[in-house]
């Protein structure tokens, strides 16, 4: 059958035929799994995750390998996500069942597959939340809003929340916040989740998510085509708030904080201006040369408040922040940078294990120059036209880690998906959950 189906064997590849069973004509379908590795299982469960859609399954897994079933039912979870927006008046699709037939796994005490199982239900929810989260419109989508659904999502789950308000973040300096929201009707807030393992802290990490709710580039307006995915700008902010929802169900025993900086950065009377001078948390002002730039702002904020307040043992943040990475690295790895050696390491290792690819880049000292400004302290784009646009971008965070141990995740390209591709489905795609997850020491 195999010969006269063609089948090669790569992962994902499918054929289909007609059998008998219990005395019914069922669907049989030969599944490919490549070479078997992580990435191939993933892949080859997403297409059958697809494929299961509406319909029940049984799928027969022969590997006694507790880390490739979790690789497997990762993937047929992720590949049959499919977003579906409440009260919008299409017929939702049923979702799919497919049931997993392993052999006894090698090793392990435990009964069946269920805990490699349950571990990838876990990811798989965390990654759809994220997934969920910035492919919901922003009409509906306020900063406010995305402070609720952080709170339902992560209350109950060893994690308090903190909604800032804007007379809070007014109140403690948050000006670079308050400038990106200034313009919008809906006003900005800092989403501060804590997590405190209950046995006892092994160090402590602070994630940074950039929550830009919707970008309309401010009084620098972006043309309409630029603007069509901007729902999706506070994808590093969903994946933060993904990550902190799952990290008690997976037992992380690092204490985290995630910080989401949410705007919404629209034009009006009151929008912040080309030409302004701001003022970001610890005191550093700041020369606005183009409104569109709004990411950097609100992270810097928040990175400065958490290294002067928290002062944890390292700093990673997550932004849609530059096209520029795009261009460098189109959509199959997020760029890296890094003040830390054996930061980047780990999170290189990660994204390795966990199929969310990075590229570490450099933090190139020789354009920081770009960033000086005449009236502050410092500016946030460059005024040269041919800087490396997603570097400087780096640079100016770089100011505000308070020389902390810290990474920069650039997920403009990683972060949406154009189409249907293994386990990443079109639209939002949840990069940076299972690569942080991995690297928190969960995922494994």
């Amino acid at each position: 059958m195999i010969d006269a189906l063609q089948l090669t064997g790569k992962p994902g590849e499918t054929g289909a035929t007609v059998g008998r069973a219990g005395g019914r004509q069922v669907r049989v379908i030969f599944l490919g799994a490549g070479d078997g590795t992580r990435q191939a299982l993933v892949r080859a469960g997403a297409a059958l995750g697809r494929l299961a859609r509406g319909h029940r399954a049984l799928a027969v897994l022969a590997s006694q390998q507790p880390a490739q079933v979790q690789a497997f039912a990762e993937g047929v979870l992720l590949g049959g996500y499919k977003f579906k927006l409440a009260g919008a008046g299409a017929k939702a699709d049923r979702p799919g069942r497919v049931d997993l037939l392993v052999p006894e796994l090698a090793g392990s005490a435990e009964s069946g597959a269920g805990q490699p199982v349950r571990r990838a239900q876990a990811v798989a929810a965390a990654v759809a939340l994220a997934r969920d989260l910035t492919n919901t419109p922003s009409g509906i989508k306020s900063p406010q809003w995305l402070a609720q659904q952080a709170e339902q999502a992560c209350s109950g789950n060893g994690v308090t929340v903190r909604t800032w308000t804007p007379a809070e973040l007014a109140a403690d300096g948050f000006g670079g916040i308050l400038a990106v929201g200034s313009g919008s009707a809906r006003g900005p807030t800092l989403i501060e989740l804590s997590y405190h393992p209950p046995a006892g802290a092994d160090g402590h990490v602070v994630l940074v998510g950039k929550g830009i709710t919707f970008d309309s580039g401010g009084l620098s307006l972006k043309p309409n085509e630029g603007m069509i995915a901007m729902k999706t700008d506070m994808a590093g902010g969903g994946a933060v708030i993904a990550v902190l929802s799952a990290l008690a169900g997976l037992g992380v025993r690092k204490r985290v904080t995630g910080l989401i900086a949410a705007a919404e950065n629209m034009p009006s009377g009151s929008a912040y201006r080309p030409g302004d001078v701001i003022t970001q948390f610890g005191g550093r002002t700041v020369e606005i040369l183009n409104t569109d730039a709004e990411g950097r702002l609100v992270l810097a904020d928040a990175l400065s408040y958490a290294a002067a307040r928290l002062q944890p043992d390292q700093m990673v943040d997550l932004a849609t922040l530059t096209g520029a990475v795009r261009v460098a690295l189109g959509t199959s790895h997020a760029a890296l940078y890094a003040t830390d050696d054996e930061l980047a390491g780990a999170l290189l290792a990660a994204g390795l294990a966990s199929g969310e690819r990075l590229w570490r880049m450099p933090l190139a000292d020789d354009y920081r120059q770009a960033l000086d400004s005449p009236v502050a302290d410092i500016a946030h784009v460059s005024r040269e036209a041919m800087t490396p646009g997603s570097i400087v971008a780096a640079l100016f965070l770089r100011e505000f880690t308070g020389g902390l141990p810290w990474a920069h995740l650039d997920i403009a390209g990683a972060g949406r998906a154009a189409s249907d591709d293994g386990e990443l489905t079109k639209g939002a795609t949840g990069f940076g959950v299972r690569l942080l997850l991995n690297w928190l020491g969960a995922a494994g």
